[in-house]
């Protein structure tokens, strides 16, 4: 990758903020909707969101054209998909009599939208190539918090003149997890596409299933999460003290130096990583499960904790969430609105990347966390995981410690997300400016490739684009 960093003072214009509430024809959303939250919620309770920018190129596309066409499509078909996602029109709220936490749905709640302008460039922000970090941030909307309430999630439509505009999503991780924030943006997508027709339904892959009693754990799990948070925040019994607020950030924050850029490993690419490491895995007699998933992280966190070099004994925390729906017992629905994953993490030293033999070991150890997780009871050991976490947390934070982690899954199909206009020009995860995580996406072109995007420090992304081509 040429290494050409990009900066550039972009002009954003705030055109109006505004709520888009459920359809007021529609019975549903006249009734006060509530849904609990569990255990899988209650672990994201205060971890920062996840903000997603969805670019869509239109050339021609004038503000005239914005204004009075694709601005009142998307805002009516947000309207009627809300009507079947009723929760992400409302907020989360701890009321005085209930011992956590809920979603609360009340008639004329209703999304937070910023419509906007940018002169930014669009071909470089919706590009491969490397930008400043920052340059996305004015494009994703904040979420509307306070100690009492927070929204679910937020919206902003950013028209970028004779170039396209961008759809921009906050989520609110205890609310939503990435199977279902992409369900709610496909269902919108759906229903903008098919011409805004009241009362129409969503095909079944798209209407959401709320029933909460689907997801079993270990028993008091929701209230052990939610008093290890209320701890680590310095709140106690004292609901005065209960606030919704979110930390700001996983690991420190986004720092003022960091660039962005997307990488691709081909399905190629695939089959050259999978001849060089099975003689070296057939030497050590352990079967191996050889996923792209797999592949992928373990090349992508080899070549991340050799462009960051330095002691061999620093610690690396490498880290993915898992779906759980399939692999409770009995599987829940895909449809299941919520959180349903768990994060399995593992800490090595630096130095079993950094050698000849660091992507074997990587794929190794990725490969030994996924069969955990299939041939195990999915939520063993999730009594100690979040506290685990927060130790975590705190060593990467007092910078001792680097943490590697995955945001998005190929399978979420997001280059799929078609308004009427045409598939996205390019989908980016902001919020691992924050997280230090990588984010995954299968390749636009449909190749069966993925797509790799990062936000590392200057120096670092310059030794992660020598060496990707030739880690290993």
């Amino acid at each position: 990758m040429d290494m050409v960093f990009h900066n550039q003072r972009n002009r954003m214009e705030i055109l109006e903020v505004t709520q888009v509430a459920p359809t007021s024809n529609s019975p549903e959303s006249t009734t006060e909707f509530r849904l609990p939250l569990t255990f899988c919620d209650i672990f994201w309770f205060k971890l920062p969101p996840v903000e997603r920018l969805f670019f869509y190129q239109l050339d021609e596309l004038t503000p005239a054209c914005f204004n009075s066409v694709i601005l009142p499509k998307l805002k009516r078909s947000l309207s009627l998909t809300l009507v079947h996602y009723l929760p992400l029109a409302g907020n989360l709220k701890w009321p005085p009599n209930e011992p956590k936490p809920i979603i609360l749905y009340t008639p004329n709640d209703g999304v937070s939208l910023t419509v906007a302008h940018s002169d930014a460039d669009f071909n470089i922000l919706s590009s491969d190539g490397v930008y400043d970090a920052a340059e996305l941030h004015p494009l994703k909307p904040d979420l509307v918090t306070s100690d009492v309430s927070s929204s679910a999630i937020a919206v902003q439509l950013t028209l970028f003149p004779n170039k396209g505009f961008c759809i921009g999503i906050t989520a609110h991780h205890a609310v939503l997890d990435g199977q279902t924030t992409t369900m709610f943006i496909k269902s919108w997508a759906y229903i903008c596409k098919q011409g805004n027709e009241e009362n129409s339904p969503l095909p079944p892959e798209l209407t959401p299933f709320f029933d909460r009693s689907v997801v079993k754990g270990p028993d008091g799990l929701d209230m052990l999460y939610l008093n290890q948070w209320l701890a680590s925040s310095g709140s106690d019994s004292d609901t005065s003290k209960k606030s919704l607020k979110i930390t700001t950030s996983a690991g420190g924050g986004a720092a003022s130096d960091l660039v962005r850029a997307t990488f691709e490993i081909t399905r190629e690419d695939f089959k050259k990583l999978r001849e060089r490491v099975l003689p070296k895995l057939s030497d050590s007699g352990k079967e191996v499960h050889l996923s792209t998933f797999v592949l992928s992280f373990a090349y992508v966190t080899t070549c991340m904790v050799k462009a960051r070099g330095g002691d061999g004994d620093r610690k690396v925390a490498f880290a993915f969430t898992a779906d759980c729906r399939p692999r409770l017992n009995p599987p829940v629905s895909q449809n299941y609105f919520g959180n349903c994953n768990r994060p399995k993490f593992e800490v090595a030293k630096a130095r079993d990347f950094l050698d000849e033999n660091g992507f074997v070991f990587a794929v190794q150890k990725a490969s030994g966390m996924v069969k955990a997780l299939m041939e195990r009871w999915v939520l063993e050991g999730m009594e100690k995981i979040l506290s685990d976490c927060f130790d975590v947390l705190k060593e990467a934070s007092e910078s001792k410690l680097q943490i590697i982690s995955v945001a998005g899954s190929p399978r979420f199909g997001v280059y799929g997300t078609d308004f009427g206009w045409g598939k996205p020009h390019k989908v980016v995860i902001v919020s691992i400016d924050k997280s230090g995580a990588i984010s995954m996406a299968e390749s636009r072109d449909g190749s069966g490739g993925v797509e790799i995007g990062l936000a590392l420090h200057k120096h670092e992304m310059n030794n992660f684009s020598w060496l990707f081509p030739r880690c290993v």
